[in-house]
């Protein structure tokens, strides 16, 4: 099924490309996202028209982002869990403890921009910590593990 990206989608393509995807996922996931529409004459010709003003619209979120990404980026949080001796937690510190850690202090970081590729944080220590803000902005923020 060809769809026209009304965004930049990481692995798929930039605002305004005529791509080919699998109906389920246009279906189900592009189109009621308003990430895509699906690629008919009608469609193209409207797209065509907007594209300025999809394109203005795309450079303001990615200014957002960027803004946010400086303001954040290096910022620390400490996060606190009962642990062993050995200093395995009992439990994990995940993406939605970090969120609400850095909301605590007044950041807003909400848990589906937060990464951690290697699961959750199971030991006290320092880690950092992948935040990604838009498709093309990313940024790095400490997080403390410390035992109560």
């Amino acid at each position: 099924m060809q769809v026209i990206l009304l965004e930049k989608i990481v692995n798929l393509g930039n605002l305004g490309d005529l791509v080919n995807v699998k109906p389920g996922f246009a279906r189900n996931y592009l189109v009621p996202q308003g990430l895509a529409t699906v690629a008919t004459e009608a469609n193209i010709k409207i797209f065509e028209e907007r594209r300025a003003e999809l394109e203005k619209a795309s450079a303001d979120k990615l200014q957002a982002a960027q803004a946010r990404a400086k303001e954040l980026t290096g910022k620390s949080v400490e996060i606190t869990g009962l642990a062993s001796d050995e200093g395995k937690l009992f439990g994990s510190v995940g993406v939605i403890e970090i969120a609400e850690a850095f909301a605590a202090q007044g950041m807003d970081i909400a848990k589906a921009e937060v990464q951690l590729p290697d699961g959750p944080l199971k030991m006290i220590g320092n880690y950092e910590v992948n935040v990604i803000v838009h498709s093309e902005v990313s940024f790095k923020v400490a997080v403390t593990v410390v035992a109560e």
